[in-house]
């Protein structure tokens, strides 16, 4: 795995609470043995006779689809819903959907590329116009035809975009989560059931990193304090682990190799991608539910790429995906959104 993440370092350099408890018996966190890596599910149907480098130093987790070959649809988005896009439900079932409709049954969709990665690494790519993955640079741009069609991602960002001409000036809301919760290992051996526990038993807590996510270290922190109270949350903060060998600063990726390897005892993330994690990793990871801390939610848009080069094919996908979005997210513990919220604008200029 150490091999691994030296790889997929590389690929970003082109980026740069829980209820008060009596004090727990254990005051010293135990420190297990690093575990095996964790290996990533792959998402894709490699064709037959295909030789797949899939093993822990090779596997790419955040590109889904064929390079070098003219993309059908191409979406750019921050990671932290990648369970419910590249599902079944929604990318697996678009093609099948098009086909279906008349007005779409010509287009070739048997290439969708899909880039889950952190937002502010989204922004950098599309602004610099490429992505190193080590030794190979992948060239973002409309000549390449690795550019997005759409952009999903939070306000900020969006905004960003906005400003740099790439999108268009109006978005839509599709997701709403519910807020975070604590990632701990099985078993919960540290006896962790709020925020407050994290600092009481000597554990290790693994954040966003400051670089690669400021936006959501700074949201948990000002909701911890909300929680807490700031002596709590300062404490709480001051245990974070150091950054481990290796972190390439992929929230989705980093925090549960923290814990599974023993960096960290505790992450603090999203509600949903810790019920992700728990769900593909059973023997690994358990989630502790942060009481209150569904009041702290973030909102993901919808945002079309000014000028795309697949007009046809985002026209479609959009029509698809929010026919169904609002019925499969909650089925990824996403918040279900009422109809003032869903598929709301969201202006960016």
């Amino acid at each position: 795995m150490m091999q691994r993440r030296a790889f997929l370092g590389g690929a970003l350099t082109a980026i740069s609470a829980g209820t008060l408890r009596a004090p727990l018996a254990t005051a010293q966190a135990v420190v297990p043995t690093p575990a095996e890596p964790l290996v990533w599910p792959v998402v894709t149907k490699v064709p037959a006779g295909i030789r797949s480098f899939a093993g822990h130093t090779d596997t790419v987790p955040d590109i889904v689809g064929r390079i070098g070959t003219p993309a059908s649809l191409v979406i750019f988005t921050e990671g932290n819903h990648l369970m419910a896009l590249l599902s079944d439900d929604i990318l697996g079932a678009f093609p099948a959907w098009a086909k279906s409709q008349p007005r779409y049954a010509d287009l070739d969709l048997d290439n969708i590329v899909v880039v889950t990665v952190p937002q502010p690494a989204v922004v950098q790519m599309i602004r610099t116009g490429g992505l190193a993955l080590g030794n190979l640079v992948l060239d973002v741009s409309r000549k390449s035809g690795f550019y997005p069609d759409i952009v999903m991602a939070g306000p900020a960002p969006l905004r960003q975009l906005r400003q740099l001409g790439a999108i268009e000036p109006q978005a839509r809301f599709f997701s709403r989560n519910r807020g975070f919760a604590l990632l701990v290992r099985k078993g919960n051996p540290l006896g962790i059931h709020g925020l407050v526990d994290v600092a009481r038993s000597g554990g290790r807590v693994a954040l966003p990193e400051v670089a690669s996510e400021p936006e959501a270290r700074a949201r948990y922190r000002a909701a911890v304090d909300d929680l807490i109270g700031k002596p709590a949350a300062d404490e709480l903060f001051a245990a974070e682990t150091p950054n481990f060998p290796g972190r390439i600063g992929i929230v989705h990726r980093d925090l549960p190799e923290m814990v599974a390897r023993g960096y960290a005892d505790v992450a603090l993330t999203q509600y949903h991608l810790i019920s992700y994690w728990t769900r593909i990793f059973p023997n690994h990871f358990a989630l502790v539910p942060v009481s209150g801390a569904e009041r702290f939610f973030v909102k993901i848009a919808f945002g079309r790429v000014v000028d795309p080069l697949r007009p046809r094919a985002l026209m479609a996908f959009e029509e698809f995906f929010f026919s169904r979005a609002r019925e499969v997210y909650p089925r990824y513990d996403f918040a279900r959104m009422n109809d003032d919220e869903y598929a709301a604008p969201l202006a960016l200029d």
